[in-house]
């Protein structure tokens, strides 16, 4: 393959960083875009210390920034979005979470277009295949079965036009007369070292008495390691430059999981943190359905407020269906079409988040020592 040249959005977030650590293996690579809004001097010294013969150029830019976008899609023969602003609690407004979901998908799609990338590659979430109702179940479920989220929440809904406007530009016309080749990825709930979603969770049963607080004790799904979804855009990206398999990946969805037993949120934040003394909160949880109707009642008090107060629940219905239903995926057709295997193993995955958990329970007692002294 002739050499080329690949963009990552979102690079400094904790999915862009791990494929960018796995780009660096790709062969002929002769340049990795790394962009991001916030590139922290940590993230810009983990990026130089890659071992890696390809160019890594590190790009401060907005997802909203059109010019910006146009300059960093120069020359670039594949794009790899993964930005995108994950809010299922509504602490932001819909406006930012629909602009930067959906229409910072669309702003980069045109720049694309203007700059003649070949190759799309979209992180997609989950959440755009349900669930809809804790009520309902889903086993395995496969991308042929019609899947789709009804709820109007900004980030499943966002997430929902993101994933269409991506497979819709499938085969549309370059500048150059080039044609545009996209696919979107479905990954599970994400966890491994670094999750933006289990820090503050262990952070908080630290000044808690070791108890972590309960995320989906009704839930069963299955979760996916990090290194696994970074690996699986590292396959969509080799698929779509190999014009063997590109026919059958153009335009196409695959739900990205892994060997990762089934389990409920809170099983999983317990098997990665017992082993540092953080144990799970054994206090029974109150029915769902009556927190399901609980939940509506708050969203109305909020509705009623809104004109001259803005109460937000402190959660909603589907932040609850969201976090107590069953719902697991098959990585199948990922597998016929990308040749997707886990590169990591359960044991391995779990080894690896363990010990970044020990970091960080080590470093909050670095802290109160500190100040004792």
């Amino acid at each position: 393959m002739a050499a080329w040249s690949c963009l990552v959005t979102g690079a400094g977030g904790f999915l862009g960083q791990k494929i960018i650590s796995f780009l660096v293996e790709e062969k002929e690579l002769q340049e990795i875009r790394a962009l991001d809004k916030n590139i922290t001097p940590d993230i810009r010294e983990a990026f130089s210390k890659l071992q890696t013969k390809a160019k890594v150029t590190v790009l401060e830019g907005d997802i909203l920034d059109a010019q910006c976008l146009r300059r960093a899609c120069q020359g670039v023969s594949v794009v790899i979005h993964t930005a995108a602003l994950i809010d299922v609690t509504g602490v932001n407004p819909r406006e930012t979470i629909m602009d930067i979901n959906f229409k910072g998908t669309q702003l980069l799609l045109e720049a694309c277009v203007q700059a003649s990338v070949p190759i799309f590659i979209h992180t997609s979430s989950v959440e755009v295949a349900g669930p809809n109702s804790y009520k309902e179940i889903i086993q395995n479920g496969q991308e042929e079965e019609p899947l789709e989220c009804r709820w109007t929440e900004p980030y499943p809904y966002s997430k929902k036009l993101a994933e269409k406007a991506v497979l819709a530009a499938n085969g549309c016309t370059l500048k150059d007369g080039g044609t545009l080749h996209t696919c979107a990825l479905r990954p599970m709930y994400i966890y491994g070292e670094g999750s933006k979603l289990i820090s503050p969770i262990v952070k908080r049963a630290l000044t808690t008495n070791g108890v972590l607080e309960k995320t989906g004790p009704f839930s069963l799904v299955n979760p996916v390691y990090v290194g696994n979804v970074a690996w699986a855009h590292i396959l969509a990206c080799r698929g779509l430059r190999d014009p063997k398999k590109a026919p059958s990946i153009q335009g196409q969805f695959y739900f990205i999981s892994d060997d990762t037993p089934p389990q409920s949120y809170d099983d999983l934040n317990d098997t990665l943190c017992k082993e540092w003394g953080l144990r799970r909160d054994s206090r029974p949880s109150p029915p769902l359905f009556l927190m399901y109707w609980l939940a509506f009642l708050l969203e109305a008090v909020s509705f009623l407020l809104s004109p001259i107060y803005t109460y937000r629940p402190p959660f909603t219905r589907h932040l609850l269906v969201l976090s107590n239903s069953a719902y697991t995926y098959s990585y199948k057709k990922a597998q016929r079409h990308l040749g997707y295997e886990p590169r990591f193993c359960w044991e391995e995955a779990k080894q690896k988040t363990t010990e970044w958990v020990g970091s960080l329970v080590k470093q909050h007692k670095g802290t109160l020592k500190s100040k004792a002294q």
